[in-house]
């Protein structure tokens, strides 16, 4: 049975999203507070996080800086900026949901994550064309291990920023546009549009170039999309 943690202050609406996540076969555990959010994050497994912006004892952001992230996370907030939503979006969040939502639309968010992410994962480990490792320049992958090299000091990835890059680099010289990157990495029934790629595009280029204004190894095509350069 898929664990789901879900990090939020406010108990009635955390109890309510696991009932309706229980209903759909999950098995679902509760933080009332960021603190122990991150500590339940650190030592377990889970399938999806359910994580509040707003929390006591640290920020739903706050936790997503400590973690380094490898299953899905949907965030939660009762505010309405469109900076928040980039803010969680660029810190590795896969989704966003507003209060007051309907629990059965988070339930099929939740589905619609965890099996994208059960594909990505499953294409990273059989994909015949992609090797073990893929090198261009100072950069480095290891694709078993999902981890990221530049100049031999490792690079910490969130999962959309990782799934990103895996999909630019084993694809490379083809130029994609950002609806297709989209829909390729986030799904097309993701909450959010192609500001989302152009954010993890930034926050990529600002980990693995040398110079993020003259990106070499993720290019800008302009008026067409991006590419992972040859080299």
């Amino acid at each position: 049975m898929k664990k789901i943690l879900i990090v939020e202050d406010d108990r009635l609406t955390a109890e309510l999203e696991r009932d309706y996540l229980e209903a759909a076969g999950y098995a679902v555990e509760i933080s009332g507070n960021g603190i122990d959010g991150l500590a339940h994050l650190k030592e377990e497994e889970y399938a999806l996080t359910i994580l509040d912006v707003m929390l006591p004892g640290m920020s739903g952001f706050d936790i997503l800086r400590e973690i380094r992230k490898d299953h899905p996370v949907i965030m939660v907030t009762a505010r309405h900026e469109d900076i928040d939503k980039i803010r969680g979006l660029g810190l590795g969040a896969d989704d966003y949901v507003i209060k007051p939502f309907n629990p059965g639309e988070l339930v099929a968010r939740v589905k619609a994550h965890i099996g994208i992410h059960e594909r990505l994962l499953k294409d990273a480990g059989t994909m015949k064309s992609s090797p073990d490792i893929i090198e261009s320049g100072d950069l480095k992958i290891l694709v078993s291990y999902r981890q990221v090299f530049v100049e031999g000091k490792e690079v910490e990835l969130k999962n959309k920023e990782y799934e990103l890059l895996y999909f630019l680099a084993t694809n490379p010289g083809i130029v994609f546009s950002k609806d297709t990157l989209f829909d390729r990495i986030w799904g097309m029934d993701a909450n959010g549009d192609t500001a989302t790629v152009t954010v993890h595009i930034n926050r990529l280029r600002e980990k693995i170039e040398k110079n993020p204004s003259e990106p070499e190894y993720i290019q800008t095509v302009w008026g067409v999309g991006y590419r992972f350069a040859r080299n």
